[in-house]
């Protein structure tokens, strides 16, 4: 029974431990994931199609040029009858025809539509850019979460295995003991059935924490079966004050700036519908050449056509049925309801600051008294583990403290991070979450 439970243990602590790892650091994850996270790829593939949009090249602002070629043949018989009864027949006329053109149209003015569509297009791309930042700080947010998810585990789990070590020395000290017959077999009894539930704990720990790798893994883009080792020092920025963080978010915040933005194409579009009450002008030219080779039963035996085409024309539409009028009442309505959105957004981010601030004083404050209740236990656990060498005190009070100690690390580790989430929230909401380093 003795050489089972130290096979177990050292399987655990070896498990635990396992073989020298790469460490992967916070900004070493935030780096793969900005390069390989699908999530941000697909969101820099959006701004390029926004930026190809809003080339010159889609703006309207270039002329049409086509050009056109053609080749034909002809072989007819035909019969005639005058009125006086005579027939004139040609038999296999053959006639061959070549023709080829180009062709240039410009707009020249319509209503200042395209300028303000150009101009909307560069808009759209600027927001695809703010669009992109924010898919870039979620994911960010997601990594740096998952992180800390993996780092808390990471410290529960060598916590577990601590605990387990000391099961492990209480049980081959209740087997000495009772082979001496300094004690009964209920001890023994009693510290297997410690030793066997801290092994499940550990193991259950070790199962989460190969997971929360894997989630992590997935998260920057890389083999979820990598395993390594993270950074579990944890550092705090500054203290908040909510002013500051409010004038910062103003300026910052990602949703902020696009609320702003869609006011700005909102505008546009009125422009744009109000560009069709004037009228648009284009000119045309073009370049044309034919050439027809005929035989004998003709007239001409070739025939030759080139020259230049060019033109102006004025289109205007006095009335279109109130269309017109019908876009830009709608347009000037989503104008309205862009500005009632920032309205809204912005009251939600006064809100949402707030209680981001207030929930991590609450967890700087729970970090802190945690802090000090490890402190607490640890005497406690040392004194009590002094006297239970002195069969000062029972099996049951001394597992009491381990049991203790266990909690109250466990209770600090999650504290620590939970209050790290909670500046990364607090981070984000105030746009400062990309000049931070972690």
């Amino acid at each position: 029974m003795k050489n089972k439970y130290k096979i177990l243990a050292l399987l655990l602590l070896f498990s635990s431990i396992g073989f020298a790892q790469n460490t992967l650091t916070k900004n070493d994850a935030a780096s793969l994931a900005l390069e390989q996270n699908y999530g941000i790829k697909l969101a820099k593939n959006f701004v390029e199609i926004a930026k190809n949009n809003a080339s010159v090249y889609n703006s309207g602002y270039l002329p049409r040029i086509s050009a056109s070629a053609g080749a034909g043949y002809s072989n007819d018989s035909s019969e005639n009858t005058s009125q006086d009864g005579s027939v004139l027949e040609k038999n296999n006329a053959e006639s061959k025809s070549m023709n080829a053109s180009i062709g240039l149209s410009y707009t020249l003015f319509d209503g200042q539509g395209r300028s303000y569509n150009y101009k909307k297009l560069k808009e759209n791309y600027n927001l695809s850019e703010l669009e992109a930042q924010a898919v870039i700080e979620n994911s960010l947010l997601q990594v740096f979460s998952m992180y800390y998810e993996v780092a808390r585990l990471t410290e529960n789990t060598n916590i577990l295995n601590e605990s387990l070590i000391v099961s492990n020395n209480r049980l081959k000290r209740a087997e000495y003991s009772f082979e001496y017959g300094q004690n009964t077999k209920l001890q023994v009894l009693n510290a297997e059935v410690d030793v066997n539930n801290d092994s499940i704990r550990l193991l259950n720990s070790e199962r989460l924490l190969t997971n929360a790798k894997r989630n992590l893994n997935l998260l920057i883009g890389r083999d979820v079966n990598i395993d390594f080792e993270v950074e579990t020092n944890i550092s705090f920025n500054s203290i908040y004050e909510y002013n500051t963080l409010l004038s910062l978010a103003k300026e910052r915040n990602i949703e902020i700036q696009k609320a702003q933005k869609n006011i700005e194409l909102s505008d546009f579009d009125i422009k744009i519908n109000k560009s069709n009450y004037l009228p648009s002008l284009s000119f045309n030219s073009s370049y044309g050449f034919n050439k027809s080779d005929n035989d004998a039963s003709f007239t001409y035996a070739e025939q030759l056509s080139k020259g230049l085409n060019a033109g102006l024309s004025l289109n205007w539409d006095i009335f279109d049925g109130g269309s017109t009028k019908t876009r830009v009442q709608n347009a000037r309505i989503n104008a309205e309801n862009s500005k009632i959105q920032q309205e809204q957004i912005s009251l939600e981010l006064e809100r949402d600051i707030a209680n981001a601030l207030e929930t991590y004083n609450n967890a700087i404050f729970i970090l802190n008294s945690e802090t000090k209740n490890v402190e607490t236990n640890q005497r406690n656990f040392e004194r009590t583990e002094e006297q239970f060498k002195l069969a000062q005190v029972n099996s049951i009070e001394f597992r009491q403290a381990q049991i203790n100690l266990l909690n109250a690390k466990s209770s600090l580790s999650t504290a620590k991070y939970a209050a790290k989430n909670a500046e990364l929230s607090l981070l984000q909401l105030s746009g400062d979450l990309l000049n931070i380093e972690f």
